[in-house]
């Protein structure tokens, strides 16, 4: 086990260790997954916004009574963009547990701004202003920045340092 007296930032990871290896590698897996969520979900929120009509019943109702009587498409995208919130919980979990300050920056960033478009499409789907849409497309590609720069500030695993 290496002894560091620098920040966890500047220093190699400890790849002689199985269990930091092992945590290591769940971190970027942790990190791909919500990344490639995040994009589905921009995909999917793409599609619904041109081609999916919220049902004037649902207006002023929020994304509870979208989600029960939603059209499939709407009914999918808030399901996925649920999910998406709980894999960047556990993203930024194992983050903390990293102790990688830039990374749990990330993470933390990231998880904002999927709960800002979370609550943008829901204003959305109550009053359908296009505003909150253009507010959630934004977030969402702020997310991505984010989980794109976590994965970016992890070491390559198979880099032996």
């Amino acid at each position: 086990m290496s002894v560091s007296t620098g920040s966890s930032e500047t220093t190699a990871p400890d790849t002689t260790n199985p269990r930091a290896a092992h945590r290591l590698g769940s971190l970027r897996r942790a990190g791909f997954v919500t990344f490639v969520l995040l994009v589905a979900q921009f995909i999917l929120g793409s599609y619904v916004s041109v081609f999916v009509t919220v049902p004037k019943a649902d207006h002023g109702q929020g994304a509870a009574q979208a989600l029960a009587n939603g059209p499939v498409g709407l009914t999918v995208h808030i399901v996925l963009g649920l999910l998406l919130i709980l894999a960047a919980i556990g993203f930024l979990v194992q983050s903390i547990v990293s102790r990688r300050k830039a990374v749990i920056v990330a993470a933390v960033l990231g998880l904002l701004s999927m709960i800002g478009a979370a609550g943008s499409g829901s204003t959305f789907t109550g009053n359908g202003q296009n505003a909150a849409s253009m507010t959630m497309a934004v977030l969402a590609g702020v997310g991505l920045l984010c989980y794109g720069t976590a994965l970016f500030l992890l070491p390559n695993p198979e880099s032996k340092s």
